[in-house]
């Protein structure tokens, strides 16, 4: 890996935990805006993938058919009305190890940070702001952007580069996630990939996913930085 330039961290299961308030907050969502009741998030979604397809999924389970774009936009606004009040009340929220020491380190050793996220960017900053985590990452690629991660992770580089004024070499730049599809993602935007054991995926089942690197959590050395 070169000197790193940009790290794009994913959300949920990599810098924090939010107890399950984003599945509450669907839940509360489907039955507010379409009176369906107790829907289970669960049965419908997996880890890392983006919130419209969340939301598309959620409706053709809950509704029996396809979300028509008006119905889409309207359940990703009801959700996102909630979401805000269930992750300042979830009383399992919690960052994961060694986020904060790592952001500051990168922080302080001047390389660029960003998100690359399935979360609408509303939502992003929402379960980020209670942790008081927004104020590090300057740039993203967001659900709200794009339901594809590839696409979503490669706007999110290109992002960093026009606000740092320059081309940046695919091994300065690292994508930090607890999924496959956060590797498959950095793969496909041609970049670096850290597998992080701290979500759903333990680290066989990362490995398996061919990261550049993988780690058990964020309190191990970050790949790329001098001890």
């Amino acid at each position: 890996m070169g000197s790193l330039k940009l790290v794009l961290f994913d959300i949920d299961g990599t810098l924090i935990d939010t107890g399950g308030a984003g599945a509450r907050s669907w839940t509360w969502a489907c039955e507010h805006a379409f009176d369906r009741r107790r829907v289970d998030i669960g049965k419908y979604s997996s880890a890392g993938m983006t919130d419209p397809v969340v939301a598309r999924e959620t409706f053709a389970e809950a509704i029996g058919r396809e979300p028509t774009g008006e119905e889409l936009a309207r359940l990703m606004a009801a959700y996102l009305s909630v979401l805000p009040d269930y992750v300042a009340a979830s009383e399992g929220y919690r960052v994961l190890p060694g986020v904060q020491e790592l952001l500051l380190r990168l922080h302080d050793l001047g390389v660029l940070l960003g998100l690359t996220t399935g979360a609408l960017e509303a939502g992003a900053h929402s379960k980020l702001g209670r942790a008081r985590l927004n104020h590090y990452f300057l740039v993203g690629g967001y659900g709200s952007d794009s339901e594809n991660r590839v696409e979503l992770t490669t706007i999110a580089v290109k992002r960093g580069e026009r606000l740092l004024g320059t081309s940046l070499d695919p091994r300065q730049v690292a994508v930090v996630g607890d999924t496959p599809l956060d590797i498959s993602a950095a793969r496909g935007a041609g970049v670096v990939s850290v597998g992080v054991a701290s979500g759903k995926y333990d680290l066989d089942e990362l490995r398996a996913a061919n990261p550049d690197h993988a780690l058990a959590a964020l309190t191990e050395p970050f790949p790329g930085l001098e001890d």
